[in-house]
């Protein structure tokens, strides 16, 4: 059972972790390569971001690791107080970190699969910048 919960929720981190890419506009030097090379293209300034230290960023996975480190945090402190109330604060406390824990873990498991999942900024700026000086016109990120 333990098993089979872990294996629903890596499969669906796995899914969720996947990474966002450029939209190019159509352009004249877009419409010039065709999509093949602009593939390329983008690939090429992919990697040259993160060989100079921009990272993709935590996306999904790092945003569901924070919002079940925090529901943990928050689980803690309610089942402390809850707990000191009826005279057992230690077990009050265990009982609502671990329900804090999943309960933020699988809140941010639902945000995620319905929200984007974006890049951080100092990434998505130097993968802009490298189509850009391509010659591509980069209209968002999906």
């Amino acid at each position: 059972m333990r098993q089979g919960i872990l294996s629903i929720i890596g499969g669906s981190l796995l899914l969720t972790a996947c990474s966002a890419h450029p939209v190019l506009y159509p352009n004249a030097h877009l419409q010039s390569v065709g999509k093949d090379i602009a593939q390329q293209d983008i690939e090429a300034c992919v990697q040259l971001a993160e060989a100079a230290g921009a990272e993709e960023g935590s996306g999904t996975a790092g945003r569901v690791a924070t919002g079940t480190a925090v529901g943990a945090g928050v689980g803690a402190a309610s089942g402390a107080v809850g707990g000191a109330i009826s005279g057992a604060a230690g077990s009050g406390s265990m009982i609502g970190a671990a329900s804090g824990a999943v309960w933020g873990l699988l809140t941010s498991l639902f945000y995620a699969t319905i929200g984007p999942s974006q890049p951080n900024q100092a990434y998505t700026n130097f993968v802009n910048r490298c189509l850009q000086e391509k010659g591509y016109e980069v209209t968002g990120w999906q």
